[in-house]
C-alpha cells in the first residue's frame, strides 16, 4: 500500500514537471526573436527540469504516458 502512494506520488509529480517543461520550451521558443538571453534562460531551466523527469522516470521503472 505504501509503494503504491509513492509510485503515484511520483507520477503525480511527473506529469507536474512535463506540464512545467513544455511551457518553459513553447515560451523559450517564442522568445526567440525578441529576447535571446531569456529564451536561453527559459530553455536552461526546461533542461533542468528535463533532467529530474529522467530521474524521476528511472525511479518509477515505467515510461511516461503524455497526455
Amino acid at each position: 500500500m505504501i509503494a503504491m502512494s509513492k509510485s503515484s506520488k511520483i507520477k503525480e509529480n511527473q506529469h507536474k514537471l512535463l506540464k512545467q517543461y513544455k511551457q518553459l520550451i513553447e515560451d523559450a521558443y517564442n522568445f526567440r526573436q525578441t529576447d535571446s538571453a531569456l529564451s536561453d534562460i527559459l530553455e536552461y531551466r526546461a533542461l533542468k527540469l528535463l533532467d529530474k523527469l529522467n530521474r524521476l522516470n528511472f525511479l518509477s521503472r515505467e515510461p511516461l504516458q503524455t497526455v
